[in-house]
């Protein structure tokens, strides 16, 4: 099932990807920032690392070797020295080969194989957290751009009813405070603007933090599939899935060899044992001593066992134990912690993404008698029953429930991918994003070196792998012209004809206008019920 369920997401995004023409997708911006964004690339070289500790945990038990020699000139001899040779070399070689060490070595190996497992898991966290990034940064964008979009809009049109008003100021029409409010409300709007652009700047220089390019032109994103129906399968799920508290599991069990190796260091250990000597004095050995019969240069082989039996150490065993202890009591502790950070994150997202559901349905029903309260307050304005404050306030509620609407759009997309993400089902292989090339696999890097054994072995030489962002022009708050990022309700000058102005635009009622590249009143949705 979970196989099906990463197989149908994968397929999702495909599909999104498949008709992105120019404009870029989603998918490709999670595939750019698998591929380059620094976190991700700095995880893997961590789990690398921890890679090595397998190795080193096994050279204890494999044999060691060492050859020792020093070259020796009497460069003055004492005079009652007479049996020294003027100069000499010697030399020692040794091998020792372990043969029972109690466990010592054994542990150690598996305490390292297991905190490769776990560091695993924290990479496939890293994954998953480094996309819910991408998401928030990308859904940041299209909101930013839609909210600068809809008040600029709501700028034009202040404009517009600015000078309308001044027109009927001059015919006595209109006194001086309906002017003085159509200024107000404009200067109002210019300010909320230039909120929305800086906004709209943070949220695109954030992109390319962590995507690593400028954004584009952004579709619309994908539905996400297979949400939970309830808190109840959705914190089941996460608690068998979710790659943090596995990592967490993992270092438990890690510290669990840890202590059978500090109780190792109480036992004895035998070692089987080889090596050899050789002497030479390069014949300088004194003709006038009484040992002028020995040789000049010999050597001597040895073979054996050797016997370590720790009497005595001070107290560092056990104090080396009950640390141990002590460590494995913290992992015990910090699975519990994690498991509750882990429950806490999905009650969360998913109370977050029912909560948007819900704002989105009464967004949609507001904007949609937004509309029409709007259009009716500028009829009844043109017969003289409405004020030029009452088209104001009807327009800037339009203008707040747009806003509203494409906020909780986003707040519902990402709500929903931090929890796939909580869940454990958000990463590169769920996603199936290996058509951006293979997929970085750690176990392939794990089985290249969990046997080497040699001692001068090495990797070339470390270079950069994720791309630099300094040389990337600063983001401007300009907005390309779309009329899918508007409203054209807040772009009609007051006593105007919507059908004039709009030939398309449906009667008065009907569905109209598009904000954040989804129809503010149709938006799609998926079989659970989270907006595109």
């Amino acid at each position: 099932m979970r196989r099906f369920l990463l197989t149908t997401a994968g397929a999702v995004l495909a599909v999104a990807g498949a008709g992105a023409g120019s404009a870029e997708t989603l998918r490709e911006a999670l595939i750019r920032a698998y591929r380059s964004n620094p976190t991700i690339t700095g995880a893997r070289a961590d789990l690398r690392a921890q890679d090595e500790n397998v190795p080193i945990a096994r050279a204890s038990g494999l044999p060691s070797s060492n050859v020792q020699g020093s070259f020796t000139e009497n460069v003055r001899q004492a005079g009652n020295n007479i049996f020294a040779p003027a100069r000499q070399v010697n030399a020692q070689a040794s091998v020792a080969y372990p043969i029972i060490a109690f466990g010592a070595v054994k542990n150690s190996v598996r305490a390292a194989e297991t905190r490769v497992e776990a560091g695993r898991a924290n990479l496939r966290g890293t994954e998953a957290n480094l996309f819910t990034d991408v998401v928030a940064a990308y859904m940041d964008v299209i909101r930013d751009e839609a909210v600068v979009a809809l008040n600029q809009q709501n700028v034009r049109a202040l404009s517009v009813n600015l000078q309308a008003s001044r027109d009927r100021f001059e015919v006595g029409d209109l006194t001086r405070t309906d002017v003085a409010q159509s200024e107000a409300r404009r200067a109002l709007a210019e300010g909320q603007l230039r909120q929305a652009e800086a906004r709209l700047i943070a949220s695109r220089e954030n992109y390319i933090r962590v995507v690593g390019a400028p954004a584009g032109v952004l579709q619309s994103p994908p539905p996400l599939p297979n949400l939970p129906s309830d808190t109840t399968t959705a914190v089941s799920t996460a608690l068998d899935e979710n790659p943090l508290l596995q990592a967490a599991e993992k270092a438990r069990d890690a510290t669990r060899y840890d202590t059978r190796v500090a109780r190792a260091s109480r036992l004895p250990r035998i070692n089987a044992q080889a090596g050899g000597t050789y002497y030479n004095f390069l014949n300088t050995l004194g003709s006038a001593s009484p040992i002028t019969a020995a040789p000049q240069s010999d050597y001597g082989l040895t073979a054996g066992f050797g016997l370590s039996l720790p009497i005595y150490q001070g107290g560092r065993p056990a104090a080396q134990v009950r640390q141990a202890q002590a460590r494995e009591a913290q992992a015990i502790e910090q699975v519990t912690a994690t498991e509750r950070g882990v429950v806490s994150q999905v009650r969360s997202a998913y109370a977050s993404w029912v909560s948007a559901q819900q704002v989105i349905a009464s967004s949609e029903v507001a904007v949609q008698a937004n509309r029409l309260s709007l259009e009716g307050v500028r009829a009844e304005n043109s017969v003289g029953t409405r004020t030029i404050l009452d088209i104001l306030n009807a327009e800037q509620e339009l203008l707040n429930s747009q806003v509203t609407l494409v906020s909780a759009r986003r707040d519902a997309y990402v709500a929903g991918f931090a929890l796939l993400a909580a869940m454990g089902r958000a990463e590169a292989d769920d996603l199936n994003l290996d058509d951006g090339g293979p997929l970085y696999n750690p176990i392939a890097n794990y089985d290249r070196v969990r046997r080497k054994i040699g001692d001068w072995g090495s990797d070339p030489a470390p270079e950069a792998v994720a791309t630099r962002t300094v040389d990337v022009a600063p983001q401007t708050a300009v907005v390309g012209p779309n009329p899918e990022l508007g409203d054209p309700a807040l772009a009609r000058p007051p006593g105007t004809d919507p059908a004039a102005l709009n030939p398309g635009t449906p009667p008065q009622g009907a569905p109209a206008g598009r904000v954040g590249r989804q129809s503010v009143d149709t938006a799609p949705t998926n079989p659970a019920g989270t907006p595109r």
